[in-house]
């Protein structure tokens, strides 16, 4: 008996030792992991001008904000932008396709240095990466077939809504809208497709971006142009990028004096919107919204 005791004792004991030892590499290895990603760091303004070289995150399927054209050439108002970024620091961009779940993601682990990937100004983003001052300004807006067109979100009750995921349009309809029901994509191509193919009643993203789909896809309509609050879209760099903010600050701020902004809306998306949009209830100069 006594030796079965002694046993069981033996076995508690060295059960106990392998839990703990268990429990100990495994705190270990998140440290390491933790450690790991703390060492990943930001290029500053230095490294970005002396390396010759600046990577800037942007869309390559939202037209006509980041799209690659046919050429395999990066085109847009976000990349218009960003060219010119590169010209002022005097070094070449290198575009890193994003998809707008991934933007914050890909800014923390130093993938891009800059992020101009028709990047909303939210205060749950600004809690993990440093905004610039605004360029466009912009709300949510709905389109949908014109055989069951949707003029008022009472209308998706109970209907699917197409969006990508990561964006404002998901937020804003899961926080205020839980009757409606939600088919979420990662990439915008993907998103598109679904309406087109009928798998969603509606889709819901930047009414900017939506009205340029509906102008180039006949049989589509913007029911609802503006939905929530008018919000900005910011360049946004790594939490704690001083330099590298203060510099796109000032850079916004010069880019101003010479109605850029403007230009660059003429060259990207007048030739989409035409008449149908005025130019300055998008276009934000000096980084001052009126």
């Amino acid at each position: 008996m006594k030796n079965s005791i002694n046993h069981k004792i033996h076995h508690q004991i060295k059960k106990m030792f392998w839990m703990t030892a268990a429990a100990f590499t495994l705190a270990l290895s998140a440290c390491s992991s933790s450690a790991s990603q703390d060492a990943v760091t930001a290029r500053t303004l230095a490294d970005i001008q002396s390396s010759g070289k600046v990577v800037i995150g942007v869309f390559s399927d939202k037209a006509p904000f980041g799209y690659v054209d046919a050429s395999g050439n990066y085109q847009g108002y976000d990349v218009y932008f960003a060219d010119r970024i590169g010209k002022d620091l005097g070094a070449a961009v290198e575009y890193v396709s994003l998809e707008p779940a991934n933007r914050v993601e890909y800014l923390e682990t130093a993938k891009v240095d800059i992020v101009l990937a028709n990047f909303t100004v939210t205060e749950e983003r600004a809690e993990a990466v440093d905004f610039a001052s605004p360029y466009m300004k912009v709300a949510l807006g709905v389109v949908s077939p014109d055989s069951a067109l949707i003029t008022d979100v009472s209308q998706l009750s109970g209907k699917t809504l197409i969006v990508a995921k990561g964006t404002t349009a998901e937020t804003y309809f899961t926080e205020n809208h839980p009757e409606v029901n939600l088919l979420k994509f990662d990439q915008y191509t993907e998103t598109f497709n679904a309406l087109l193919d009928g798998r969603g009643d509606a889709f819901s993203t930047d009414n900017t971006e939506v009205l340029a789909w509906a102008l180039q896809n006949p049989g589509f309509t913007v029911g609802v142009p503006s939905l929530g609050g008018l919000d900005t879209i910011a360049p946004a760099v790594r939490k704690g990028n001083t330099e590298l903010l203060n510099w796109l600050n000032e850079e916004i701020i010069a880019l101003g004096t010479e109605e850029f902004f403007h230009q660059d809306y003429d060259e990207t998306l007048l030739p989409v919107y035409g008449d149908a949009v005025n130019p300055d209830d998008l276009v934000v100069e000096g980084g001052i919204v009126e």
